[in-house]
């Protein structure tokens, strides 16, 4: 029997709840399709944090090296821990030092889940640059506290990381519709997306079969709103896809249905897979959390993982889930009513 070694990081708040509803769904599935899923869960969160003053052990990355995949619930108490705290000493690392450059967000509406659009028949695949760009972290501060005070922060886009996250959205733009837009704020910025502009022409070359449009980030953003169904694969820099990730959410019903990966597309370090509804403390302690979000990332780990019927009956099970218009109002179902339906589908 086939066994895949998978780190599980619930983190803070929700992330609990919603990884033990996803590893619950991921189980059945496994059990039923003929292969195991070895689980290691890892107490690494801000708890962790004041505790021993690190998001993680600095062992962690090469712990976490020896996996097949890494299933994360969400990061962050910010009451507790300064959120540049966290990410930077959990999230940013692990994506970083596995070469997890493409963020991967699927956007579409759930049956039966009502999004703010009229738009009702629009499936977006996003793919976000994931460890470059505006997020580098290249830069600082001078003169803190005076009137001369000066913050920089510098963009930072190689040609290999530009090339690469821009391959990687023509080759997913090939297995669905074989559009792809790009974008960028070239306008504006014109040496960055300009620079950008001009590698999208130079691979669109090699791609003779994808229909290529590029976008500036302010058009593609009204285009998300206005017709989201005239859009497939949308590919941009770390911080336009930030932003047009987070629309996506809420076109498709909020967040808790968005669902991402952070894939290393050569597998040579595990991926990363995550809901990024973060740690909700307002919620947390009310068992109402979605885990919709998670458990689509679990598919998304799974067809990582080469387990695609598996992947695909989860996703069928939470469809037939949300059409029965369970886990479909945010705090309506309690997280473990959401889980048993879905199990019950499965």
């Amino acid at each position: 029997m086939k066994t895949h070694s998978i780190a599980l990081i619930p983190g803070d708040g929700i992330g609990r709840d919603v990884t033990a509803a996803a590893w619950s769904v991921l189980q059945k599935a496994a059990n039923s399709l003929g292969f195991a899923l070895d689980c290691t869960e890892f107490p690494w969160s801000c708890a962790f944090y004041k505790e021993t003053g690190a998001m993680m052990p600095q062992d962690g990355i090469e712990t976490l090296r020896r996996f097949d995949a890494i299933l994360l619930g969400a990061v962050g108490w910010p009451q507790e821990v300064p959120d540049a705290v966290s990410l930077h000493g959990l999230l940013l690392p692990i994506r970083k030092s596995f070469v997890q450059y493409a963020n991967v967000r699927p956007h579409r509406l759930l049956p039966g889940v009502q999004g703010p659009l009229k738009a009702d028949a629009f499936d977006i695949l996003c793919i976000r640059e994931n460890t470059e760009g505006e997020y580098s972290g290249a830069g600082g501060r001078i003169h803190q506290g005076t009137a001369d005070e000066v913050a920089v922060e510098t963009s930072i886009f190689t040609r290999t990381g530009v090339e690469r996250i821009l391959r990687f959205a023509f080759e997913q733009a090939r297995t669905r519709s074989g559009r792809l837009a790009s974008v960028t704020k070239s306008n504006a910025q014109k040496y960055s997306m300009v620079f950008w502009d001009e590698v999208t022409r130079q691979l669109a070359a090699e791609f003779p079969d994808i229909e290529v449009t590029s976008y500036h980030i302010d058009a593609m953003a009204a285009r998300m709103v206005m017709a989201p169904e005239s859009l497939d694969v949308v590919v941009a820099s770390n911080l336009f896809g930030d932003i047009l990730t987070d629309l996506g959410a809420a076109i498709q019903g909020g967040l808790g249905f968005a669902a991402s990966a952070n894939i290393n597309p050569d597998k040579s370090a595990p991926s990363m897979f995550e809901p990024v509804h973060g740690s909700a403390p307002d919620i947390a302690h009310l068992g109402i959390a979605n885990p919709i979000a998670t458990i689509w990332s679990g598919a998304m780990m799974l067809d990582h993982l080469g387990e695609t019927e598996a992947a695909a009956a989860i996703m069928s099970a939470v469809e037939r889930t949300t059409a029965s218009e369970i886990g479909t109002i945010p705090g309506k179902d309690r997280t473990e009513a959401i889980t048993a339906a879905i199990l019950a589908a499965l």
